[in-house]
């Protein structure tokens, strides 16, 4: 996901609250400590990628009722004062972490158990490493980072960072156990 950073020169942090009124009013972004960091399209090849990892994805985790699968649009709330509510591109929450029968209309405020980040042309390898690391910070248990361009993920756990290729599988690891997915599956039309 391609982001710039809105600053004005009254330099007023914005809250999540503020971020959602704005979401209404048409405005797309994350929140970086209270900073607006607008997002932009991305294009057919990265819907792609989203929709084919989605799909997999929802085939093994809904008839199992493993727990929430979102994509795009759907922010996490992780730091309050100044607010920090970020937008992976794809995330996966436990049941035990957030149970099915709760329904949320805003922003999650559980951290997802898997978060998949699809690498546009504009992001720096440190950008996307960062965004990952933060993540982990803040709970999550995997981190799926997609490159299209050389047609790898690297895969981030809290203790352990991997690249694999297309001759690879992408694994659920403890956080989907049992999930395989072709690595190559995941670039084609």
């Amino acid at each position: 996901m391609t982001t710039t950073t809105t600053t004005t020169t009254e330099a007023k942090l914005l809250t999540a609250d503020d971020l959602l009124r704005l979401y209404s009013e048409g405005v797309r972004g994350e929140l970086i400590r209270g900073v607006l960091c607008e997002t932009m399209p991305t294009g057919r090849e990265h819907g792609a990628i989203v929709a084919n990892l989605v799909g997999e994805l929802r085939a093994f985790i809904k008839p199992r009722r493993l727990g929430w699968l979102v994509a795009s649009d759907s922010g996490v709330w992780l730091e309050r004062d100044p607010d920090t509510v970020r937008e992976p591109d794809i995330a996966f929450t436990s049941a035990e972490r957030s149970p099915l029968d709760v329904r949320v209309t805003g922003y999650a405020e559980v951290a997802p158990d898997l978060v998949v980040e699809i690498v546009s042309p504009s992001d720096s390898r440190r950008e996307v490493h960062d965004k990952a690391q933060m993540w982990l910070r803040h709970g999550v248990r995997l981190v799926w980072v997609v490159y299209p361009n050389t047609r790898t993920v690297d895969v981030y756990q809290p203790d352990d960072t991997a690249t694999l290729g297309e001759e690879d599988s992408l694994s659920g690891l403890d956080v989907l156990p049992g999930f395989a997915c072709p690595i190559k599956d995941i670039f084609e039309p």
